[in-house]
């Protein structure tokens, strides 16, 4: 019976030991150990600004920067929200803000950094990324690598032929409307999908592709808006595919280096290696300014320095409702709703934003050509909405009042649009 004893004791040792080996993984950068810090809600402003310290990554080259133009503006001293006034400066510290850029016109008027970050942070983006990936979508279009949005996914990406996934058009994905199964749900205390996805990626190095292939849909697509975050990586695989590249190169070569971003940023992907696979649906670090640089190009419809890399008038597509089931109001998300990988306020006009998990926005207003990127870890920031649209408003209007904007023109590329200062295409 000692014998007995002594090997399960032996055996709870080795089996320990193993368990730590593997959690702690003192032969490699990254381990399960780091990734717990993803779920202490009061170091978000410190952990989003060292992504690339706790999940592997490629490097985004930035290729040969080409600095903005830079001018001066303060920040208003209060907006209003439902009736009720609030201080910026409250604002910036509840919110858990680490970074704010306001441009207009192509011109940085105001940088500021907090909890430790300074210009040169890369930033995680979460969801900001979404609409990046899409933009990967738009420019194969206009390339001609991909023929329509009605194509389906696996016309391009093999890898989800036969799925769900794979019938489904780019457009309704696009749309998130795509009529998938999944929960999206980012409480820890409740269930969800999003969370295994996102685990079993980065702590198992499981492929991404495969996973998300095995979503199965429950309703036919174009029923309403779902978000659900695996719609963004097949559009991911679609670019890898249609480029033939790995994601981190393809954003090099097809954004980061044509638009002249100031920084090298970085994408997670989920395992160390050439064979590691870009998260398409979040994972960008940046700076501040270049999420601020890549607002500036939708607010000037995919043309940078003269050169057309989206298809004319796709800023305006993309960030319009594109159905009666995507308005502010229709939709399940409370103050919003949603184009093709854009969300737009309620009451907009001429406004929309990306946005990311815990208080990530990029927010433009095209008529007072404002674009306002903020980086934050705010655990609260879906309660804190119509706060954060207030206060976009409120520094849009503060910076770029309409009474001192150049009156539209009639056309321009065949829409209406504000007229563009000398300043505003760097």
């Amino acid at each position: 019976m000692k014998r007995i004893g002594f090997a399960l004791v032996a055996l709870i040792v080795v089996a320990a030991l193993a368990f730590g080996g593997w959690y702690y993984r003192p032969w490699s950068d990254y381990s399960p150990a780091k990734i717990t810090a993803l779920d202490v809600p009061e170091e978000y402003p410190a952990t989003f600004q060292r992504m690339d310290e706790i999940l592997p990554y490629s490097v985004v080259t930035a290729g040969a920067p080409a600095p903005l133009p830079t001018g001066q503006a303060n920040l208003p001293e209060n907006f209003e929200v439902d009736g009720e006034r609030l201080s910026v400066a409250d604002y910036i510290v509840d919110a858990n803000i680490t970074g704010l850029t306001v441009m207009r016109d192509g011109v940085v008027l105001n940088q500021a950094f907090f909890q430790g970050a300074d210009e040169d942070t890369l930033f995680t983006s979460w969801s900001v990324a979404k609409s990046f990936v899409a933009s990967l979508i738009a420019k194969a279009v206009e390339d001609g690598l991909i023929n329509s949005l009605d194509d389906t996914a696996e016309t391009y990406a093999p890898q989800f032929a036969g799925t769900d996934y794979g019938r489904t058009s780019l457009r309704h994905i696009l749309m998130m409307s795509a009529g998938v199964d999944f929960n999206e749900g980012y409480d820890p205390d409740r269930p969800s999908d999003i969370r295994p996805l996102f685990f079993n990626a980065f702590i198992l190095g499981r492929n991404i592709d495969t996973m998300v292939g095995e979503i199965e849909r429950d309703r036919e697509p174009g029923q309403d808006l779902h978000y659900t975050s695996p719609n963004t990586h097949v559009l991911a695989a679609v670019a890898r595919a249609v480029y033939g590249g790995r994601l981190a190169d393809v954003v090099t070569e097809q954004i980061w280096t044509p638009l002249g971003m100031t920084s090298d940023a970085s994408w997670l992907q989920n395992k160390v290696g050439e064979d590691g696979i870009g998260v398409g649906y979040c994972c960008l670090q940046a700076t501040s300014e270049d999420y601020a640089r890549f607002g500036e190009f939708y607010r000037l419809d995919g043309v940078w320095n003269g050169l057309r890399m989206l298809p004319e008038g796709w800023s305006i597509e993309a960030t319009t409702p594109q159905a009666d089931f995507q308005e502010p109001g229709a939709t399940r998300y409370p103050m919003r709703g949603y184009g093709l990988h854009f969300w737009v306020p309620e009451g907009y006009d001429g406004e929309f934003y990306m946005a990311g998990v815990f208080g990530q926005y990029v927010w433009v207003d095209r008529h007072r050509g404002v674009v306002i990127a903020q980086n934050a870890g705010d655990p609260t920031w879906f309660a804190r909405t119509a706060e954060a649209h207030a206060f976009f408003r409120a520094v849009s209007e503060h910076v770029s009042p309409l009474a001192e904007r150049p009156a539209p023109l009639a056309a321009v590329d065949g829409r209406e649009d504000e007229a563009v200062s000398e300043d505003a295409n760097p």
